[in-house]
């Protein structure tokens, strides 16, 4: 199984990296229909995601909210600023109750080669001390979480022929 890296390419910025065994158009799914993206991105175990909204288009919004078996939510939105089908998004990231101050800048980018997809998203954070908070989170675990089920996501749809 592909492992998560991550690397901080500046003092503002933190980059996540991961291999999927699926081409870019099912990857590029998974992070845009809101029916799969609920299936994946839920952080460690306990979490569903009740809501999950896409309004997938420059200008256009997305709002998600989690929740766990313990009843407490965590909710995050934010704005569409580029999308260039199927190979990136960018977007910014405010959670409600934010842990790291300010709004942050997500990018997404998805190379394909030979059947096999790289995503890399990078985060920029307003200042260095916002990506220091995230850094020290557990914010690793629980994005390696997600991109497993992603990865059990897309060899299930491989395996049925697609979605």
């Amino acid at each position: 199984m592909s492992k998560l890296k991550i690397t901080t390419p500046s003092d503002r910025e933190i980059a996540m990296t991961r291999e999927f065994n699926a081409p870019r158009q099912l990857v590029w799914d998974a992070h845009t229909k809101p029916e799969l993206v609920r299936k994946w991105l839920l952080g460690p175990p306990g979490w569903a995601m009740p809501v999950c909204n896409i309004e997938l288009r420059v200008g256009g919004s997305y709002r998600y909210v989690w929740r766990h078996t313990s009843g407490n939510e965590m909710g995050m939105g934010g704005v569409f600023k580029e999308i260039a089908s199927p190979e990136r998004i960018v977007s910014t990231e405010k959670f409600d109750e934010s842990w790291y101050p300010g709004e942050a800048v997500g990018t997404v980018v998805l190379t394909e080669k030979d059947g096999k997809t790289t995503l890399t998203q990078t985060v920029l954070y307003q200042s260095a001390e916002a990506r220091e908070a995230v850094l020290k989170s557990p914010m690793e675990s629980g994005v390696a979480a997600g991109y497993n089920r992603l990865a059990e996501l897309l060899a299930g749809a491989i395996a049925g022929g697609g979605q």
